[in-house]
């Protein structure tokens, strides 16, 4: 805004203009709110968008408030014809209208698009660079059976973030790992409910349903030899699976299970297939080996 032949008064609103939204706007989305004493809407929507902003901060937006009386000058230019009159602004020019926005789901999701689509810097994604790294070496070592240290690297990450969805679903898995089943559904059911959904967290809580499903076999050569003697035992083929999968043979729990499904897909209301696609979800569906065990299950069902 060039300030040539401006009075002192709107020569000082634009600089504050400049220094508390232009500025900011470089990497922030700032929130325009333009307002005023005598206007009833404006107060009503107030609560609501100051509301929103503060939630969304670590988002990286910022709310500014603009008293039209005031700021005549500065309103002038945004052709601000009615309040209350609110626009996102990024990088110094407006990019969206939000004065359409009445309610705090309608705010949101004006927000969630914009943010979507605009390279913002926030708090969120500073921690997400920073935890990305701390994520994936818990992730591996879960992977490669470490799964104490594994457990310690979670729980270290979940005192830097303890609402993460990612790190509780993995702090959840180590400890479902290491049979501790109560505290890995305690460390789940303590996330807020926006943060408890999601792939990951669905995952874990398959790994802890089927842990509880689960009883360890130490020999189960019995019921291997019902399965010998009578390949149609199914439900001897689906308790050896159980045991299988209890004594952390996943490759042989899955070989019963096709196979149970192979011979008779229909057998107890499908208990098979649910019984793979729950080892599927705990695993995790874009684990490679899930992959070539569901092109395994597709091939017997469409064949």
């Amino acid at each position: 805004m060039a300030t040539l032949g401006l009075s002192d008064t709107e020569k000082a609103a634009v600089e504050a203009f400049r220094r508390d939204v232009v500025e900011p706007s470089r990497t922030q989305l700032v929130i325009v709110d333009f307002w005023a004493e005598w206007c009833g809407p404006c107060k009503q929507l107030a609560p609501v968008i100051e509301k929103v902003c503060a939630e969304y901060e670590p988002k990286g937006v910022k709310l500014v408030k603009v008293n039209v009386d005031e700021n005549g000058f500065i309103a002038s230019q945004f052709r601000v014809q009615s309040i209350p009159t609110v626009y996102a602004v990024f990088q110094g020019q407006p990019v969206a209208d939000l004065s359409q926005a009445r309610t705090e789901g309608q705010l949101k999701q004006y927000l969630d698009q914009i943010l979507a689509q605009l390279p913002i810097e926030s708090d969120e994604k500073a921690q997400a660079a920073e935890l990305e790294p701390l994520i994936a070496m818990g992730e591996e070592l879960l992977a490669g059976g470490e799964t104490e240290r594994a457990l310690s690297v979670f729980e270290q990450i979940a005192e830097m973030a303890p609402d993460h969805a990612e790190v509780a679903a993995g702090r959840a898995r180590a400890l479902t790992a290491l049979g501790r089943l109560d505290e890995a559904e305690a460390v789940l059911n303590a996330l807020p409910a926006e943060s408890a959904k999601g792939a990951q967290v669905d995952q874990a809580r398959a790994a802890i349903a089927l842990a509880r499903d689960a009883k360890p076999v130490a020999d189960l050569s019995g019921v291997q030899a019902r399965v010998a003697a009578d390949p149609d035992d199914h439900e001897a083929r689906f308790e050896l699976a159980g045991g299988l999968m209890a004594n952390g043979d996943r490759d042989g729990a899955a070989e019963a299970l096709l196979e149970i499904v192979r011979r008779d897909r229909a057998w107890n209301e499908g208990a098979a297939r649910a019984q793979l696609l729950k080892i599927f979800e705990a695993v995790g569906l874009e684990d490679p080996w899930v992959a070539a065990q569901r092109r395994r299950l597709s091939q017997i069902l469409f064949s």
